[in-house]
């Protein structure tokens, strides 16, 4: 198979943060497509490590064949190809600057609050008290960046205004976390929780969400198909990313 001239994004299930990123595609507008990946198998494989030897999702396969890892990076070139400002702001201004302190406190302080939980989760040869430290620990990361997230926040529907942006993306992929390991009470944190529950009703999350389950879904039309990994890999081994 040769790949074709869309982008091509690879959707880790199960909870990939990357579903933020296929909502920001999808808000986007324009073509692209995805390939889904395993987190519990074909990431670990090494066939998937000369992808991206970090074993982590989101990477994105240009349409000139260049790789891209990182969700900040990822969100800075989608931002790039933003000419009419659906999802991001003009550079230089301070709203785009606004704009990168978000995404950026997102992808490091916010994500990485649930680093020990995952370590707890993943750890086969931990005791259950070393399990339980590093929950306690996740815990206590988590509620203090929510903590930090709700100053954040203001009065309008999303984090930058009343128009979801690359920040409400990088955001959703994420948040749903909680939920999964228990880590706060939701109601705690109340602007925090409506952006949750507005963004999740959105049809691009939702279906983000459906694609990383493996269940039909339609999109806005960007989505122009799905590419399997196999294919993605065979054809991208002379431009694999550092």
């Amino acid at each position: 198979m040769t790949l074709t001239s869309e982008p091509i994004l690879t959707s880790g299930f199960p909870l990939g943060s990357s579903a933020g990123l296929v909502t920001a595609f999808e808000w986007l507008g324009q073509p692209y497509r995805i390939t889904r990946v395993d987190m519990l198998g074909e990431m670990r494989t090494d066939a998937y490590k000369r992808l991206n030897g970090r074993v982590e999702t989101p990477v994105l396969v240009t349409g000139e064949g260049r790789v891209l890892t990182e969700t900040m990076a990822i969100a800075l070139w989608l931002e790039a190809r933003d000419a009419e400002r659906r999802i991001s702001f003009e550079p230089g201004t301070p709203e785009a600057d606004r704009l990168h302190q978000f995404v950026a406190f997102l992808n490091t302080g916010f994500t990485g609050a649930f680093y020990p939980m995952w370590v707890a989760l993943e750890a086969e040869d931990a005791t259950e008290g070393e399990k339980e430290t590093l929950r306690k620990f996740g815990r206590s990361f988590v509620a203090k960046r929510h903590e930090q997230l709700e100053a954040m926040i203001g009065d309008s529907d999303y984090l930058l205004g009343n128009r979801p942006t690359l920040a409400d993306a990088v955001f959703v992929g994420v948040a749903r976390w909680t939920d999964f390991h228990q880590a706060i009470e939701p109601r705690d944190y109340p602007r925090i929780l409506a952006l949750r529950q507005r963004i999740e009703a959105d049809p691009a999350f939702r279906f983000a969400v459906a694609i990383e389950d493996g269940k039909p879904a339609i999109g806005g039309g960007a989505m122009k198909g799905l590419v399997p990994l196999e294919d993605l890999l065979r054809n991208t081994s002379g431009a694999l990313a550092a």
